[in-house]
């Protein structure tokens, strides 16, 4: 076992957050996919991450760029009720409290990216593998992404500041803010609306809100208790469970 593996182990220990299985990789090609095969054998607390992804993905089966020295990692969540759009606003608002983000402005950009003013710096991808458990995975832009070729304005945490970068620290940080987002999410997301419009990118900004339907503009309000976008047009607000926002310039 390596030096860093014996590391990550103590920190969850000393947390009582310790999984069955926990696997560092230098490369993969995606920890959603690592994870799915522990979970077919029945294995239900696993953590696997990586330092670079050769088939990392995003939303809608969207390539996700996985350079070499970034986080990325996954595992697994169970939930006593159905799993929906609220588990992945839970867990972008429990990374944003993680101890080594406080001195950072962060903000989260529904329903999925982990954001501020300066552009992304990590997303998380859900995949279900039942109505009650689900594969998550969070990517951590590290370093500076400007070499690669980008659909969307992107930073990194060492941008942001975040200079003194102890990885081990944030993988631990990252999987208890994960596990403790699934608490949230089991008790009924309290206050949710609440707390995410505190933290979301583009509120009050002129928006593209692209769904099933086509395209609405409007003015980005924020969500709603159950998680869904609102955006007010002229003719009043209207509310979407399903899309991709971007704001207009």
């Amino acid at each position: 076992m390596d030096l860093e593996t014996r590391q990550l182990q103590q920190l969850l220990s000393e947390q009582h957050q310790l999984p069955e299985v926990l696997l560092l990789k230098h490369t993969t090609t995606s920890t959603n996919d690592d994870v799915r095969e522990f979970a077919q054998k029945g294995i239900t607390s696993v953590l696997v991450s990586s330092a670079q992804q050769t088939q990392g993905r995003g939303q809608r089966q969207r390539q996700w760029v996985s350079p070499e020295g970034n986080v990325y990692l996954s595992t697994l969540l169970s939930s006593g009720t159905p799993i929906d759009g609220r588990l992945a606003l839970e867990i972008a608002l429990n990374i944003l409290q993680m101890p080594s983000l406080q001195a950072l402005d962060l903000q989260v950009k529904w329903p999925n990216d982990l954001y501020s003013p300066r552009g992304k710096w990590g997303g998380i991808l859900i995949e279900p593998l039942s109505p009650h458990q689900v594969i998550v995975g969070v990517g951590v832009n590290t370093a500076s992404m400007s070499e690669h070729q980008l659909d969307q304005q992107v930073t990194s945490l060492a941008e942001l500041g975040l200079l003194q970068l102890n990885r081990v620290q944030l993988i631990a940080e990252l999987y208890l803010a994960i596990q403790q987002a699934g608490q949230w999410f089991n008790h009924g997301c309290p206050n949710l609306a609440q707390r995410f419009n505190r933290h979301a990118s583009f509120m009050g900004d002129t928006v593209e809100f692209e769904h099933h339907h086509g395209l609405t503009q409007g003015i980005f309000r924020g969500i709603v208790d159950d998680g869904a976008v609102q955006i007010e047009m002229t003719d009043g607000l209207q509310t979407f469970y399903q899309g991709r926002l971007r704001r207009l310039a």
